[in-house]
């Protein structure tokens, strides 16, 4: 008896005296999980018709069929950009490394076992395990497992140190030739883009409600992907921000006003349909390859109109800090990080104070000085 009705299943065994006595025994290890609130119908009889009805109701149930109704149930919670992350993680990653594991057995070292043999970089490793890790968390919600065996651990590998992070900025002559072979709506998207720093979502999101023209500032408050079907909010709070409009942006969004100002709504059109783009997607393909060729530039991909931008303004020796709020982050450990270099440290005298304290005077000959300094 399961749930108040006489459920009848079959074994594929022999009705021979000793598999008799298995039965009897299988039978009352299944009455004691009913019981004690263990019993799983699907995990005990995979192939039962009453199972399929029932379902995985323990940590029985495999990834392979727990994860995409997991999947299914977060998407009203979830922006489409990260719903689709997911997706590709879980399709292309997790139920074939680990799609046949059960939910209650699976633990640090299978994950581990499994994502050893995956070429990637810890980031990546990362992305995955937060997908897994969100998964369990909810399962142990859900009352399928006991504990979350990714809470409080990261499966990572040794990097090669990088010498350089992934930032390529264009210099000022690339920009220009950029621009010249560039025109009309999309020139005017470019040269924006170079001086607000903002990314390719944020560009194609932006509409002329966004932008304050006594103040000389625009609004950032949302993003367009090419997974999501409208515009989203940013993934932090430090990502809605007012970003000053420096003179050249100010230049593009008055060149662009003869374009879509009077139609109102998204400022940047697709100049081939007149109709706002519908995801950040169709400007790498459509015409920033094209525009690098015309310009004879070395390609880089267009989120490195962001990384110019962030370096002319440190270079230029504006405040790290205003800079962050500019390009959207808490604070400006990532700028210092990732565009340290770019950073005067004009006048530097570090190591001089110790020199002065415990350095012994070095007396140089005035003939020696004349010849170093001919030299």
């Amino acid at each position: 008896m399961y749930e108040g009705a006489q459920c009848r299943e079959r074994l594929p065994l022999e009705p021979t005296p000793a598999n008799l006595k298995r039965a009897e025994k299988h039978k009352a290890a299944i009455e004691l999980a009913i019981y004690n609130g263990t019993f799983d119908y699907a995990a005990t009889f995979p192939k039962s018709k009453r199972a399929a009805k029932l379902g995985y109701q323990t940590g029985q149930v495999p990834l392979s069929e727990y994860l995409p109704k997991w999947l299914e149930r977060k998407e009203a919670h979830l922006k489409a950009s990260t719903l689709d992350g997911y997706r590709k993680i879980i399709n292309g990653v997790l139920i074939p490394k680990l799609g046949n594991a059960a939910l209650v057995r699976l633990n640090r070292k299978a994950v581990r076992d499994a994502l050893s043999m995956i070429d990637a970089s810890n980031k990546r490793l990362a992305n995955i395990q937060s997908c897994l890790r969100s998964a369990l968390s909810d399962a142990v919600d859900d009352e399928l497992i006991d504990a979350n065996p990714l809470a409080g651990w990261t499966y990572s590998v040794k990097e090669k140190p990088k010498t350089e992070d992934e930032i390529d900025p264009f210099t000022k002559e690339e920009q220009r030739a950029i621009l010249e072979a560039a025109t009309g709506q999309y020139r005017n998207l470019l040269q924006f883009a170079f001086w607000t720093g903002l990314r390719t979502s944020e560009l194609v999101a932006l509409e002329w409600g966004d932008i304050d023209w006594i103040r000389g500032e625009v609004r950032i408050s949302r993003g367009l992907t090419m997974a999501a079907k409208e515009a989203e909010l940013p993934k932090t709070a430090s990502g809605i921000r007012d970003v000053k409009l420096l003179p050249p942006a100010i230049e593009a969004l008055r060149e662009q006003k003869a374009h879509t100002q009077l139609a109102g709504g998204v400022i940047f059109h697709d100049p081939r349909y007149g109709k706002p783009f519908l995801g950040d997607q169709a400007i790498r393909k459509s015409f920033w390859i094209p525009t690098l060729r015309k310009a004879g530039v070395r390609y880089r991909n267009p989120y490195q109109t962001r990384h110019t931008y962030a370096s002319m303004m440190l270079s230029a020796g504006e405040h790290p800090m205003w800079v962050a709020k500019q390009m959207g982050h808490s604070d400006w450990s990532m700028i210092a990080r990732v565009y340290g270099r770019w950073i005067p440290n004009e006048h530097d005298t570090s190591g001089s104070k110790a020199v002065e304290l415990f350095g012994t005077p070095v007396q140089i000959p005035t003939e020696e000085l004349n010849r170093e300094c001919a030299g």
